[in-house]
């Protein structure tokens, strides 16, 4: 093939590479619609991360045995770090980000889950040698600074009283803490046995860890009690836990982690837009401002981590 029949190729290449990557941000944005949908049903806040996450390993251990045999190929020192360290990340997300979406409302869970790229670029200097520059800094900041204005700006869901919208402050703001550590946790684990059995072993090992926690603080994971929560249960899994993480891995494998992960910030848009249609959960001007500074911060900060990459391979 000649260079210039493989240009094409390569724009396609590329094209289908930030589409995988926008449909993965898409599919992430469904989570808090979803949840609030089973809210209604009058699914219990504690359990709806146990089953979503269990269903979840489930379908991946059925496509390992069918498809991946190599999947379960785990030394021990992944099953502790990723198996027991990542689930007990996991299993803090899941609890965590619904008493967020339940409080702060969809849009106002998402933006204060996007202060983990936030935590990342920090943490990243002290435990993994990565600079920390002022640009990236004032980015931080912006997106810090937007996360609050659409907590500030948002109509809060199901909130009652300031005591619940605290709750889902602190809600978020613990599902940002346990992403942005299973996110540095990947940085570690993903080059040394490959991202879907990071996958396996994390969602595995929250399973596991919710099981037993759950009935011990005396909130057992009750399943839906309807079938129309059942539903929603299995829209999560399908989307969220699974379809976008797929998504995302062919985004990566068409362009880099970078560029992927900025077109995956579409993620709070289209979770305030979706609750706005559905649910009536508006946003203010100063909300909406709140979240385009959410994402544009965030946006900004992987756009500039792509540049030093560029800058260290040169």
């Amino acid at each position: 093939m000649t260079a210039t029949a493989r240009l094409p190729v390569a724009r396609a290449t590329r094209l289908a590479g930030y589409l995988f990557a926008l449909a993965a941000g898409a599919t992430w944005g469904t989570t808090g619609p979803l949840s609030t949908a089973l809210y209604r049903e009058g699914a219990a806040i504690t359990g709806i991360g146990f089953w979503r996450i269990l269903l979840g390993t489930l379908a991946l251990v059925a496509y390992g045995l069918l498809f991946h045999r190599d999947l379960f190929r785990i030394d021990r020192t992944a099953l502790l770090l990723v198996g027991v360290g990542g689930g007990a990340l996991v299993a803090l997300f899941e609890v965590a980000y619904q008493f967020g979406i339940a409080g702060a409302g969809v849009a106002g869970a998402a933006a204060l889950l996007y202060i983990a790229p936030v935590l990342v670029a920090v943490l990243a200097k002290p435990l993994l040698g990565e600079a920390l520059t002022p640009l990236r800094l004032a980015l931080a900041l912006v997106a810090m600074l937007g996360a609050a204005l659409t907590v500030r700006g948002g109509s809060h869901g199901t909130a009652a009283g300031s005591v619940r919208l605290a709750a889902g402050v602190a809600g978020g703001l613990l599902a940002a803490a346990s992403y942005a550590g299973s996110t540095l946790l990947a940085r570690f684990a993903v080059p040394r046995y490959g991202a879907l059995r990071v996958l396996l072993l994390e969602i595995a090992g929250g399973t596991l860890i919710l099981g037993v926690i759950l009935p011990l603080a005396g909130h057992p994971p009750a399943p839906p009690p309807t079938i129309g929560g059942w539903i929603y249960i299995a829209a999560l899994v399908l989307g969220p836990v699974l379809g976008a993480n797929f998504l995302f891995f062919a985004g990566v494998r068409r362009i880099d982690a970078a560029p992927t992960a900025v077109a995956a910030t579409i993620e709070p848009v289209v979770g305030a837009l979706l609750a706005l249609l559905l649910f009536d959960q508006h946003l203010s001007g100063l909300g909406w401002l709140g979240l385009a500074m959410v994402v544009g911060g965030v946006a900004g900060g992987y756009l500039e981590e792509a540049q030093e990459e560029q800058g260290r391979t040169r």
